[in-house]
């Protein structure tokens, strides 16, 4: 709101340095020419600001503003710091979701934490490759730009939670459950989705397309008895 209030705010001023750039004469006939060529310029410097703020703004909030990180194919990783023993931790960013600020790196490669209970943490910029996390229970938890790649999530509960711009790529989601998450921008390319829940998740129309595609889209959740496919909204036609 704040984007369009200022970009409204800048066509006002041109339009206000219009009116002054044409005024009527005054009551002795006359205006200062060189007064009117200075406004005119004003304007047309203020109209030319606001043009290209509005460019600016119609790129920003374009559809394709989403294709973010859930998106992209190819990532360069640093090693990892096998010397940190309190690595493998669960541990909630302080800082916010949005952009998935931390003061470190948060890698969770290769860690073993089947199980374990992460309800409502926010694990926004989480590295995971190789890490076990079958059976977890991220409830509500927030996975904004989450590289969740090469993993074991199977039969892990996403319910309500917010898998933003994140890549499960080649991670195997078996009997995984996202209902009711939110899951924008978010690539399911070479992920082994079979019996997983999506009932009521949002999922945007270009990733649903994606998500039909799949070929291991089908069976049944084993918890909730949710039809796959019919889950995901990929009936007839899609």
């Amino acid at each position: 709101m704040r984007r369009f209030a200022t970009l409204g705010g800048l066509l006002l001023a041109g339009n206000t340095g219009i009116a002054v750039a044409f005024a009527p004469q005054t009551s002795h006939g006359r205006t200062n020419v060189s007064t009117q060529l200075d406004a005119a310029k004003h304007s047309d410097n203020q109209l030319a600001g606001a043009a290209s703020l509005a460019l600016a703004a119609a790129l920003v909030l374009s559809p394709m503003a989403a294709f973010a990180d859930g998106q992209t194919k190819e990532f360069k990783l640093p090693p990892i710091d096998y010397s940190d023993k309190q690595r493998c931790a669960l541990n909630s960013s302080k800082m916010g979701q949005a952009n998935a600020a931390r003061d470190k790196l948060y890698d969770l490669r290769e860690c073993k934490l089947s199980g374990v209970n992460g309800q409502e943490f926010d694990l926004s910029g989480v590295i995971m490759s190789k890490t076990d996390l079958s059976k977890a229970n991220f409830r509500e938890a927030q996975f904004s730009k989450g590289y969740l790649r090469d993993s074991n999530f199977e039969e892990a509960d996403f319910t309500n939670a917010i898998v933003d711009r994140a890549t499960f790529k080649g991670s195997s989601l078996k009997g995984t459950i996202f209902s009711n998450a939110v899951l924008t921008a978010t690539s399911f390319e070479g992920a082994d989705v079979e019996n997983a829940d999506f009932t009521d998740a949002y999922i945007g129309d270009f990733d649903i397309r994606n998500l039909c595609k799949n070929p291991t889209l089908k069976g049944e959740n084993p918890l909730t008895g949710a039809d796959t496919r019919l889950s995901a909204n990929c009936g007839p036609g899609r």
